[in-house]
Order: structure tokens, then sequence, then C-alpha cells
């Protein structure tokens, strides 16, 4: 499987959190890598703004950037902050909210398609 970079280079030190800047009243996404079994995704949040109440496919780990939001996982509500880190389990309805303009970087782990649930 090979995976496909966006947005950055191989080998170069990342300041993450200055890949994705802040636009007033909008939520900004540059996806850095992508493929069938992993997508890594940076956020910039607009104070105020947010994504709403979906699931995913697979498992998300969340850390706060800059700023500060709010997950919702299965209706309860979790503060993070910069430097704070969150897991939102697949299929399970999760949304997010910026209480000050929030940055965020997104991992998605993907199941195995291939494979029954007994041989992962």
């Amino acid at each position: 499987m090979q995976t496909i970079l966006k947005n950055i280079k191989e080998s170069e030190v990342l300041a993450l959190k200055d890949l994705v800047a802040y636009q007033d009243g909008q939520v900004i996404s540059k996806t850095l890598i992508q493929n069938d079994a992993v997508g890594i995704t940076l956020f910039s949040f607009s104070a105020g703004e947010g994504l709403s109440t979906h699931e995913s496919k697979g498992d998300a780990f969340v850390t706060c950037l800059d700023g500060s939001g709010e997950m919702t996982i299965d209706g309860v509500s979790h503060k993070i902050t910069a430097g704070e880190s969150i897991v939102m389990p697949a299929q399970h309805p999760h949304a997010v909210y910026a209480e000050t303009n929030f940055k965020m970087i997104l991992v998605v782990i993907f199941p195995e398609k291939d494979k029954q649930p007994s041989e992962r």
C-alpha cells in the first residue's frame, strides 16, 4: 500500500500549526497524508465554527495544536486545549466546536477492508 503525501515533503521539519491559517468564519482543512489505511489532516477553526455531528469508519486521534475546542463524543462534551489529545472511536457520533480559534491534527486509522474482524 502506497502512502500519498500531500502538501508536505519528506525529510523536512514541520511546524504543524503553521501549515494551516485561520480565516474568519471558516473551517479550513489541509490533507497531509491519505491512503486506504490512514488519513492525516490539519484543521483550523475560526472561533464559533465547528463540524456537525457525524461518524467515521475509522478510529480518529485528535491533538489540539492551538487554542481550545470542544469535542462531543456520544453526546458527552470534552474540552481540549493545546497539547492535549482525544480518541473519537469509529462509528460513534462526534462533533467539533471551536471555543476560540482552534487548530488540530486529525489522524484516522481505517479498518482493513479485506479481512474479517476475527482476522485483524
